[in-house]
């Protein structure tokens, strides 16, 4: 009796339950079985294959190569039904005898896609503008992108495979978030100091598989260095005065200014303020140099839900024409000779979310002009070389101490932008208009300084109605300004009128003129102060000014006496 391999039902059952697709030709190639998973894969479902030709249903199937020459072929990938497969060619051996060949195919189609998906994340990680570290379950460091390299300085072959509590032993950070996470499953974020010097701030996310265990722990990187030093700089706010109950004051988050006011038009802009500032409207704040057009704009961010998004100032009339452009937009790779290699993102894109202020606006070149016009009017930004637009939430605050409609008529501003740009449109009067307001504000400034600088000085009376009589051409900036020098220049502790600059004393000295005997001796007392500040002893100061240490002396006591009596009331 003739000897088969094995009875086909026999083939068939057994192979019917395997996962993956199998076909058995005999020696000419001829298929002998065909299981349920390769019937599927091969969309032939209904169909008897038995006997026919394995070329006629794989037209390229390599098994007659197996046939011919009975050697295996594992691993291979092809293209199978359109869909990409694992094959396993076997050589079917019988008494040493080749008696047929079977293929193994597994579908590999889904996992080429995740393994496509899984490329996919790790550009979009490795190309992220933050610092991205992550660490598996027991806290080893199993990737780092190169913004994290850039951030912190460190490369990533000295992190990867490194447990998190040996790096900060060595003293690559002060304390691990991922370690944190770890113990808390929860998600974390703290302040951390990279390398001992540059401060970052870390958020910890938590993986976790489908059992509620962590699988690994995402961490994500910010430098915020110069928000630290920022922090410590306006720590010294905290020492600014009592306001007296009869003066506003509002100070704003994250900066060392105070509106300090007193007059009604400043109450009145204040409100303004108030009710504006919720709303995305486009504000234009006019008016003199020196007024304070900043602190309002920073009023205004501060009061919105923006006031956790970005707020950044650009200077229109600082900055080149050239520059401003590829600033404000930002470019492509390639965009201009000079351009940077990688591109450059701009202002208003960095600002998407928050405030951008453009302070003064009246300097903008008319050809940007239009494209800021365009900007509020799309609600969108292209960058320099690039035919793809941005979609773009940004509020827009422009200031200008320049009167636009006189340019309009120059032909050097946009009608069609001021009105854009106009939509609110708030005055800030300069302090000759609103003199209620020196008063406080010379308070205000001069107990600062004093402070700021551990100087205990005091202004005289003649001396503070001479000021409160100034016209202060530069505004606020000049009033802060000023007094900043009479605290730190000034060697006595008594400020006198004969201490402020000429053009100051002058000017309001007419109004309220002196004795020839009090213009002498102020001049008396300047020239005697000059002197003890050029010289080491109050002996070769004398010397200088060609008197007796005695007669110095006792005028020295004279005028502390005087001074004295002054505080007193």
């Amino acid at each position: 009796m003739k000897q088969t391999i094995m009875d086909p039902h026999i083939w068939e059952s057994i192979f019917s339950s395997i996962h993956n697709a199998v076909i058995v030709v005999d020696r000419n190639g001829k298929i002998l079985l065909i299981n349920s998973p390769a019937k599927k894969l091969l969309q032939i479902e209904n169909e008897n294959w038995e006997g026919k030709d394995i070329r006629d249903l794989i037209p390229t199937t390599q098994l007659p190569h197996v046939l011919e020459n009975g050697t295996s072929s594992i691993g291979v990938k092809m293209n199978i039904a359109g869909r990409q497969c694992l094959v396993n060619r076997t050589p079917l051996h019988r008494n040493g005898e080749l008696i047929g060949a079977i293929g193994v195919l597994q579908d590999i189609s889904q996992m080429e896609h995740y393994h496509s998906l899984f490329k996919q994340m790790e550009t979009i990680i490795e190309f992220s503008t933050d610092g991205i570290y992550v660490v598996d379950q027991n806290g080893i460091t199993i990737m780092v992108n190169s913004a994290y390299e850039a951030i912190t300085g460190f490369r990533r072959e000295e992190l990867v495979g490194k447990h998190m509590y040996d790096l900060v032993k060595k003293g690559y950070f002060d304390q691990s978030v991922s370690l944190l996470v770890l113990q808390q499953k929860k998600r974390i974020s703290i302040l951390q100091k990279i390398g001992g010097k540059k401060d970052v701030i870390v958020t910890g996310n938590p993986v976790f598989n489908e059992q509620g265990d962590i699988e690994m722990v995402v961490t994500s990187v910010r430098d915020i260095s110069q928000l630290i030093q920022m922090k410590a700089e306006l720590e010294k706010a905290k020492s600014f005065s009592e306001m007296s109950h009869h003066r506003y004051t509002f100070s704003v988050d994250g900066s060392n200014e105070q509106i300090v006011f007193r007059s009604p038009s400043m109450k009145r802009l204040f409100e303004k303020v108030q009710q504006v500032a919720p709303y995305p409207t486009t504000v234009l704040l006019t008016g003199p140099s020196g007024v304070g057009k900043e602190v309002i704009a920073n009023l205004i961010h501060h009061l919105s839900p923006r006031k956790d998004k970005p707020f950044i100032k650009i200077n229109c009339g600082a900055i080149p024409e050239a520059l401003l452009e590829s600033e404000l937009f930002g470019y492509e790779k390639g965009a201009f000779t000079g351009a940077r290699q990688d591109g450059k993102i701009g202002l208003l894109e960095l600002a998407d979310k928050g405030t951008i202020m453009l302070d003064e606006i009246g300097e903008m070149p008319l050809s940007l002009q239009v494209k800021l016009l365009r900007v509020l009017q799309e609600k969108q930004v292209q960058r320099i070389g690039s035919h793809k637009t941005k979609k773009l939430d940004v509020r827009i605050i422009a200031a200008t101490n320049r009167n636009l409609k006189e340019l309009i008529s120059q032909g050097k501003f946009r009608e069609d932008l001021y009105y854009r740009l106009q939509v609110i449109e708030m005055y800030i009067p300069p302090l000759a208009e609103r003199p209620e307001d020196i008063e406080p504000l010379l308070d205000y400034y001069f107990s600062f300084y004093c402070k700021l600088y551990r100087i205990d000085k005091h202004l005289s009376p003649k001396t503070k109605e001479i000021l409160q009589r100034y016209h202060w051409p530069g505004n606020v900036r000049e009033l802060k300004n000023l007094m900043e020098n009479m605290v730190v220049s000034v060697p006595s502790q008594l400020i006198e009128p004969h201490d402020l600059p000429l053009h100051i004393y002058d000017q309001t000295a007419a109004t309220s003129p002196l004795t020839l005997k009090e213009r002498v001796e102020q001049f008396e007392r300047r020239l005697i102060y000059e002197a003890i500040e050029k010289n080491t002893s109050l002996r070769k100061a004398a010397q200088q000014l060609g008197i007796d240490h005695s007669t110095l002396v006792k005028k020295l006591k004279k005028w502390e006496k005087s001074e004295k009596t002054l505080r007193r009331r």
